[in-house]
């Protein structure tokens, strides 16, 4: 069987159901998954509720019903099939919808997983969307949030653009009108929203010596190119507004500051994706600003109102979303800052900080891969943190790069490996995984860690030799 066949086999148990309860993680892709099969299962006239959740852990078990409803487990739950099966549900009334690694069970659950079927640039919310194709083409308008969920997940990350089915998805949304997709555009986030000197100040990938980490000097070095950067009545222009000219003037001197400091050019280009629906200089007006804004009302725990967003409310929901996402990103850059003045402690494989309770669990994730571009990149980055309603469980969330990926790094299997062996449960994708451990097993697990990480390394050098 193939994943054509996995779609129409979940899409048939969607339609068989009388009614649906999602269970749904709280980043983005969680966030749009959840809309749009909410959304397709509605159109069906099927009743249906949500349930989010930050990570499906025991504790987190009651807030599944225990009620006739199929159980629609989304972004999560390949991972945690045990817990399923411990909570009394059979394979009849559960449905999963993932892109995480799966986990062996006794109870043969339903399952979409493009996993399975060796996609590995996909994630949840590309097959929720696959799934509401087959329950009616007219569903195709949800594409955009697809896509959202996939850059969100950073799936197009590693090669500066989506491939394979999830780049099918986009052309979707291309045809229905609501995904314009920039071929050839510059990689950098905050194209939509930002002046284009901050845009690329605080830009990382790729690293632009004299230009990122300041937003002052990536203005002197704009000054210079004779460009247009502030419109007729004064502001500041973003990116989106440049004239071609100017971008292809501007891209041009990026490629030749790249090449005098002897970096790759590569990454400077990439593949964009934008929603000629939304507003422009928003957050909505592409995938990426759209994902963030999706994230901040997760981390946040207020995924509904993400959800709302999602499903078009531009009024207080929208409104309230720009808000988290204003506090969102004043709090990240104090943790930045945390992580860069308190410093890491360095193993031979790994870099790790503990913060403590000084800020959320849920957000230590996204400042670890900010943090890691300006310490030793190298070495994978491994934050640990205090969760507030259970103190004797540590939240641990871990970061790398493309670099450690093409030498063999693998987060998801260092963070299951390693938790498992003190007692805690680990997941996530190779280059962004996480775990939780028990407090009193925190240098226990770092040590696994970097001896995993160190088999990893040293495994991929001897595929070379």
């Amino acid at each position: 069987m193939g994943l054509g066949d996995d779609i129409r086999r979940g899409a048939a148990t969607i339609r068989d159901a009388d009614e649906v309860t999602i269970i749904s993680h709280i980043d983005a892709d969680g966030i749009s998954t959840e809309s749009i099969l909410a959304q397709a299962i509605s159109r069906e006239g099927i009743p249906v509720r949500s349930v989010f959740v930050r990570q499906l852990e025991p504790m987190a078990m009651r807030h599944v019903p225990k009620d006739a409803s199929l159980k629609l487990f989304t972004d999560l739950g390949a991972g945690q099939q045990n817990l399923l099966e411990a909570h009394g549900l059979t394979a009849e009334e559960v449905l999963i919808v993932d892109h995480h690694v799966s986990q062996p069970c006794e109870t043969e659950y339903t399952q979409v997983n493009c996993l399975d079927h060796g996609y590995q640039k996909m994630s949840a919310a590309g097959l929720a969307y696959m799934l509401a194709r087959e329950l009616d083409n007219g569903n195709i308008d949800l594409a955009k949030l697809a896509v959202v969920g996939n850059v969100g997940d950073m799936m197009a990350r590693e090669g500066c653009g989506l491939v394979g089915p999830a780049r099918e998805i986009a052309l979707d949304g291309a045809a229905y009108g609501n995904v314009v997709i920039r071929r050839h555009d510059l990689n950098c986030y905050g194209t939509s929203t930002r002046p284009v000197h901050v845009c690329l100040g605080y830009s990382d990938d790729p690293y632009i010596a004299g230009i990122s980490g300041s937003t002052n000097a990536a203005l002197r070095f704009l000054q210079k190119l004779n460009v247009t950067l502030k419109a007729d009545e004064g502001r500041w222009l973003v990116w989106e507004e440049l004239s071609f000219e100017d971008k292809k003037t501007i891209i041009s001197a990026l490629t030749q500051q790249l090449v005098a400091h002897g970096k790759e050019t590569g990454r400077l280009i990439g593949e964009i994706y934008l929603f000629p629906d939304e507003p422009e200089r928003t957050p909505l007006r592409n995938a990426s600003e759209y994902a963030t804004l999706l994230n901040a009302c997760g981390r946040w725990t207020q995924p509904r109102i993400g959800s709302s967003v999602c499903r078009g409310d531009r009024g207080t929901a929208y409104q309230d979303a720009e808000r988290m996402l204003t506090n969102h990103r004043a709090i990240i850059r104090e943790l930045l800052q945390y992580i860069l003045d308190t410093g890491v402690t360095e193993l031979t494989h790994l870099q790790y900080v503990h913060t403590g309770d000084r800020f959320p669990d849920t957000i230590v994730g996204i400042g670890a891969g900010m943090a890691l571009s300006k310490l030793d990149w190298h070495k994978p980055i491994l934050i640990m943190s205090v969760m507030i309603d259970d103190p004797e469980v540590t939240k641990v969330s871990a970061r790398t790069n493309e670099w450690a990926l093409s030498r063999g790094v693998d987060l998801q299997d260092a963070m299951v490996r390693a938790s498992e062996e003190v007692g805690g449960a680990g997941g996530g994708h190779r280059i962004a995984a996480g775990a939780y451990i028990p407090k009193e097993k925190e240098q226990e697990f770092i040590n696994r860690v970097n001896r995993v990480l160190e088999e990893q390394f040293t495994s991929q050098s001897s595929h070379h030799c």
